[in-house]
């Protein structure tokens, strides 16, 4: 079987568009969460968010290009481009192009076209809508825009598994290369802000965090003081390679990826099952033959729900056994927000880098811990010098 690199990193983000400098960001335990109204008036909702709010594709991909694409295409495709670009393949010939893969996950497309096509029809009493809705707001057209973007003629795959999508996403494409039936391929995912009517959705399952706290929006992974879900919006890309091609071509590699492993709980349709999670540990442990105590660190999925957080840490109890003591453990969440579909990528893309330059981004507001999340080495504080850091691994839940 073949090694795979990662030797490229797209980001958009509510703290921008640089991973390098929005990582350098994370490390001094700067955040990018504020407040916002999510919808159109008069139909909004006030709640903590991560919002690109600075975010404009229109210098990358042209304004006549935006109108044939929803927001989330825009996100994906501007951090495919930067990965891309990154991974210094922009003058790969198209003869070599048209192998190459774009895996990419989302958990709900174009939600901005679906509920624009609602208002104009029941609110606007509009008796048409924009021919291009359908093509807007399909679950493949982020991966679609990606491949038309860099030209690139390989399978084009989308994957939608709640908020474990572009994690799944970056998984498969690892798959396939490693067995030999690729050699580049472009992976991550990208969610888009919420339109009104799925932030309200949100709101009735009763798990995001509120509005009316006091002091600054905060998402508070195994905390005591945790209170929800904090949303928010961009996208991140890797691109996978086969090691001896990235090397052959002198390429700079952050980091192999050794294993992957996928599960599912089969118990509930919302609530999580610490086991279910444990096999998925399990199965990337042995896909990746690391054993629990070899893992120096653990970017946990880490979603400040009440019930999210203890079974998290249940599963990684279960998995790290004696060795839990020794290995550190941040929620990235805390300083992006929970970007839903596009979660497990800018998590995978945050771990990367935390191999690459030896630098562990704190969990914020962590503290006071929950006594139903002990037992973990959660870090509390910026480390730039961890350079004991071999071996990560990224953790990713959807209901």
């Amino acid at each position: 079987m073949r090694r795979v690199a990662v030797t490229g990193l797209g980001l958009v983000s509510s703290q921008g568009t640089d991973a390098q400098a929005v990582f350098e960001a994370w490390c001094q335990g700067i955040g990018g969460i504020g407040l916002h109204d999510i919808g159109e008036a008069p139909h909004t909702l006030r709640i903590p968010y991560a919002l690109c709010r600075e975010f404009d594709a229109a210098p990358v991909l042209g304004r006549t290009r935006l109108t044939t694409m929803d927001r989330v295409s825009q996100l994906g495709t501007v951090a495919a481009q930067s990965a891309w670009g990154d991974a210094g393949l922009a003058d790969l010939p198209a003869e070599v192009r048209d192998d190459v893969a774009v895996h990419w996950g989302t958990g709900g497309g174009g939600t901005h076209t679906t509920e624009r096509s609602y208002r104009d029809l029941f609110l606007k009493g509009r008796s048409r809508i924009s021919p291009l809705s359908v093509v807007l707001g399909m679950l493949n057209a982020s991966a679609s825009h990606i491949a038309l973007q860099l030209g690139l003629g390989g399978e084009c795959l989308t994957y939608s598994v709640a908020c474990a999508s572009s994690s799944v996403a970056i998984g498969e494409a690892f798959r396939r290369i490693r067995a030999g039936e690729l050699t580049l391929a472009v992976a991550g995912g990208s969610e888009a802000a919420m339109p009104y009517g799925a932030a309200k959705a949100w709101e009735s399952l009763q798990v995001l965090a509120p509005a009316s706290v006091e002091g600054p929006p905060q998402c508070r992974p195994f905390s005591a003081n945790r209170q929800g879900l904090v949303l928010g919006e961009g996208a991140a890309a890797l691109v996978l390679e086969d090691w001896d091609h990235a090397k052959a071509r002198g390429a700079r590699i952050y980091a192999e990826i050794a294993g992957y492993g996928g599960s599912c709980d089969h118990s509930h349709l919302t609530a999580p099952d610490a086991q279910g999670q444990l096999r998925a540990l399990r199965k990337a442990l042995r896909d990746a033959d690391v054993q629990p105590h070899q893992i120096d660190h653990v970017n946990a999925h880490g979603t400040a729900t009440r019930e999210g957080d203890p079974v998290e840490v249940q599963a990684l109890l279960g998995l790290l056994a004696d060795h839990a003591p020794e290995v550190s453990v941040s929620a990235t969440k805390s300083l992006h927000g929970h970007l839903l579909g596009a979660a497990g990528a800018i998590e995978a893309l945050a771990t990367v880098l935390m191999l690459h330059r030896h630098c562990l981004p704190p969990t914020l507001n962590l503290d006071p811990l929950h006594l139903a999340c002990p037992g973990l080495n959660h870090v509390r504080r910026p480390d730039t010098s961890s350079r004991r850091l071999r071996v990560a691994l990224s953790n990713s839940v959807g209901f």
